[in-house]
């Protein structure tokens, strides 16, 4: 994933490489200031996961297999659409795809993207958003040890000490949750698991040149085979206890389609993201998000946080920050951000005034959410 090369091929971003050159052509046309394209995706990346909480918890739509296999089956027909239509997709082309590639290489990869939707959007019935995000903190740790255990990087002590403060955070944070669920979270732990392993998998295809792609090209050639994987496990599951009652009546024709565009919009908001910020960006946009969510959570539906679980994971997002960027980096960025602030330059004041803002809102439930001898409250 981190491979260094001078051609124009696209390439997926990743862990290590979140920031994949992209040809110039691209950008023509394109005049937006890059702090949109920011916005877009924190709204979709967030909206998706609420959209979907509502309509399982909220709406008590028990099928969250259907609900995947509906996205699915939209990004495959709206991928096709959008290649036969428009140049979005054009990165397919440098793609050199065979039958035998897709069964030994995409399937599998389909594969486990499939079971990570599944388990993820399983999590959403029974455990909060603040809490889902929480655990999702730990998708790097996950990644470097499917990384290891696949063979791709040696094990090395410096990064796994790294990581620890993550793991930590995050067993601070679950231990103290109020509203604690171990099928939700063994479901969760199954869905990053699942995530990681695709990662790796995606890792060592894109190792060769040929295989480099977009996300938005990844899904045109992923979302067919996780729709079919997906329908299959539906039926099985699903599929004997669904109703058109449950699908025209709990949630709607239309809301379903709304959901399904936002989820493919997302997508597609990725592809106008990468190439136009830095890597500094993306990891602090992420972190952003993350915390964004669990403030959501928190308001939308009466989650509830206690101080210990606040500094948890206060703990587990540095953590997070220190893992991707590195010491150094951490450093030069933080006195960069400081230099900005004293310049009072309007992007870094925008996000230290919204990280500051989401974290006291954050740190104000928390203090409701425990009486004065540190208990959770009733």
């Amino acid at each position: 994933m981190s491979n260094e090369r001078g051609d124009d091929r696209l390439e997926l971003p990743s862990m290590n490489n979140p920031k994949p050159p992209i040809p110039q052509e691209e950008n023509k046309g394109l005049s937006l200031h890059p702090s949109v394209y920011v916005a877009i995706w924190i709204t979709l990346s967030s909206s998706v996961i609420l959209f979907n909480k509502w309509i399982l918890y909220t709406l008590d739509f028990q099928y969250p297999i259907f609900l995947t296999t509906w996205h699915l089956i939209f990004a495959t027909i709206a991928t096709q659409v959008m290649a036969r239509t428009t140049h979005l997709l054009d990165g397919r082309f440098q793609v050199r795809m065979t039958g035998k590639v897709y069964l030994r290489a995409i399937a599998p990869i389909g594969f486990f993207f499939s079971l990570s939707l599944i388990c993820g959007n399983m999590a959403y019935l029974t455990l909060s958003v603040a809490f889902i995000q929480m655990l999702k903190a730990t998708t790097p740790v996950f990644v470097l040890l499917a990384t290891w255990s696949m063979g791709l990087e040696s094990p090395q002590l410096k990064t796994l000490y790294n990581v620890s403060f993550i793991v930590l955070g995050v067993i601070i944070a679950s231990y103290v949750e109020l509203d604690f669920n171990l099928g939700g979270v063994i479901f969760q732990i199954l869905g990053i698991t699942f995530e990681a392993t695709r990662l790796v998998m995606v890792q060592r295809l894109l190792s060769a040149k040929e295989y480099k792609m977009d996300p938005l090209v990844s899904l045109y050639y992923f979302a067919p085979v996780c729709a079919v994987m997906n329908f299959l496990i539906f039926c099985v599951v699903e599929a004997p206890k669904i109703t058109m009652g449950d699908i025209t009546d709990k949630v709607g024709i239309f809301v379903l389609l709304a959901n399904a565009m936002v989820a493919f919009g997302l997508n597609v908001s990725v592809v106008f993201l990468i190439g136009r910020t830095s890597s500094l960006v993306l990891t602090l946009c992420g972190v952003l998000k993350d915390i964004l969510l669990v403030v959501c959570s928190i308001l939308i539906y009466g989650t509830r946080v206690t101080m210990l679980q606040f500094l948890g994971y206060s703990v587990a997002l540095g953590g997070l920050v220190w893992y991707k960027l590195g010491a150094e980096k951490v450093k030069e960025h933080y006195e960069n951000l400081a230099d900005a602030c004293r310049q009072k330059k309007k992007g870094a004041l925008a996000f230290v005034g919204s990280v500051g803002f989401l974290m006291v809102v954050f740190l104000y439930y928390a203090f409701l959410g425990e009486d004065k001898t540190g208990y959770a409250m009733d």
